[in-house]
């Protein structure tokens, strides 16, 4: 019984952390910052009109199943600090659209799952929710923003971290921050979803290690399929390590196990030096 009673609280725990981001919610989670004043106007846009506010951005979020975005704001004098909290339909979405704006030029930070920017804008993802802030005024606001970020973070999931894959990717020669997830058309191809992606330079070889997250067995056979009849390949396989000979992207070495396609990648087409070695790191810790 008592077995049973946790995972009741732990399924009511997930399904509150799910359905609590209203914008109701959202904007009842708003810290307070001193001086400044939350504004009692809440904006809520979805896939229909949210180009009409971020204009021509919109279909990246939507391919990132973008489902809802409220945008509040704080207040202080003409100064104000404008909070568009993206809701997408999982963690790992919303993370993915976090890691496709990052950017090398920001500073980051220990806020929700990953945080980036100061003084006129922040950037984190917590949950399923992505969420973006802008500030407009001349004062250096990065430690207001901080202060912001991290409750609201808090609130909408205070163990936010990295989808739990990526957790497995090996460290040697990792690019720092290149993690990222690809809900479609990973290298040009529209049957590659739910990717898993992290960039290595090796000896000065860049490359990217990956895994395709077939959800079931079948579903990574389904995939693997898609791929040989694009590249009109021999279909005739079974698990194990595949050649994807890809007249687009070159010779990718991958090793499918259950449901699970991990591969090893170069941009521009060349073998990757001890390819099965990243290969069967990532294996191990999988």
């Amino acid at each position: 019984m008592k077995r049973i009673g946790l995972l009741t609280i732990s399924l009511l725990f997930f399904i509150q952390l799910i359905t609590a981001q209203t914008p109701e919610q959202l904007k009842a989670w708003l810290p307070e910052a001193e001086g400044w004043a939350i504004s009692e106007q809440v904006e809520v846009f979805d896939s229909d009109n949210l180009f009409d506010r971020i204009n021509g951005a919109a279909p990246l979020y939507i391919e990132n199943n973008f489902r809802e975005m409220t945008s509040l704001e704080y207040k202080k004098g003409d100064d104000y600090i404008t909070v568009q909290a993206y809701r997408h339909a999982s963690p790992e979405d919303a993370f993915g659209m976090y890691a496709a704006e990052r950017s090398s030029d920001l500073k980051f930070h220990p806020v929700g799952g990953e945080a980036q920017g100061g003084n006129e804008s922040f950037f984190f993802f917590a949950g399923n929710m992505y969420v973006k802030m802008q500030a407009n005024s001349q004062e250096d606001l990065t430690n207001t923003l901080l202060q912001i970020g991290k409750g609201l973070a808090g609130k909408i999931d205070p163990n936010a971290s990295y989808p739990e894959i990526l957790k497995h990717f090996p460290e040697e020669n990792k690019v720092s921050y290149s993690e990222s997830y690809i809900t479609s058309s990973y290298i040009g191809h529209d049957f590659l979803k739910s990717v898993y992606v992290v960039k290595y330079n090796n000896n000065k070889q860049p490359f990217q290690l990956f895994v395709v997250d077939g959800k079931t067995t079948e579903g990574a056979k389904g995939i693997l399929q898609d791929y040989f009849t694009f590249i009109s390949q021999k279909i005739a396989f079974s698990e194990g390590e595949l050649l994807i000979e890809d007249k687009y992207n070159g010779n990718i070495p991958v090793v499918w196990k259950g449901q699970y396609i991990v591969g090893v990648f170069n941009e521009n087409g060349e073998d990757v030096e001890n390819g099965s070695h990243w290969l069967k790191e990532l294996l191990r810790n999988l």
